[in-house]
């Protein structure tokens, strides 16, 4: 099997694990993952996470012009965003899942650092996310707005939109992703309890054992 049929089948195969496991519904969510060319896959508008076909993915070249397959999602500006802004990216992931949308609602939510640092693994797999203003799905400014980050974070939340996660490779973002909305369910079920988060000096003790990027 080829590199480029196998990240086929492995953008179906996480996209299906994440519909199956209620992380993203009905036609909701996309995934994009770099091919060895520079080029792009990219999940189809308005199909399923459950029941993509690999065949069916759409192909972008280096250029950025789409090749072959679907027409792609409407949310292409956003992904392109981040592989400019980011050049390590291999990946991108944005769902519409539960918790961090609802997270994404609340007054209180900290622009800055949407996601509370409340276990080492946000830390590590997330870092600081960033709450973006509510846009139209597909809206250009969307793509604006994270360019306007210059690259400082990795994942962002669309205020009554979504998550989106980049990172190194497919399996790598897929993970963030995960660990991103469970801490976002865990700060909504510890709303109000005076639950603690990791203190600056935790945060840093995980940031310089594991050389991480936080601030």
């Amino acid at each position: 099997m080829s590199a480029e049929a196998r990240l086929r089948e492995d953008i179906c195969h996480w996209a299906r694990s994440m519909f199956d496991r209620g992380l993203t519904g009905g036609a909701s969510g996309n995934i994009s993952a770099r091919t060895e060319d520079g080029g792009l896959l990219v999940t189809p508008t308005g199909h399923s996470f459950g029941r993509l076909d690999p065949a069916r993915l759409s192909r972008f070249d280096a250029a950025g012009t789409l090749i072959s397959g679907d027409p792609p999602t409407k949310e292409m500006p956003l992904h392109s965003a981040f592989y400019e802004t980011r050049k390590a990216a291999g990946a991108v992931v944005h769902l519409h899942s539960t918790h961090s949308v609802a997270l994404s609602m609340l007054p209180e939510t900290d622009p800055d650092n949407a996601v509370p640092p409340l276990t080492a693994y946000a830390v590590m797999r997330v870092g600081k996310v960033a709450l973006l203003p509510f846009f139209v799905p597909g809206d250009a400014q969307m793509a604006d707005a994270i360019r306007g980050l210059a690259g400082r974070r990795s994942s962002v939340l669309l205020a009554n939109h979504g998550p989106v996660v980049a990172a190194h490779d497919l399996e790598a973002a897929v993970f963030a992703m995960e660990e991103l909305e469970e801490t976002a369910r865990l700060a909504m079920l510890l709303r109000g309890t005076g639950a603690v988060p990791l203190t600056e000096a935790q945060i840093g003790q995980v940031v310089r054992k594991f050389e991480l990027d936080w601030d």
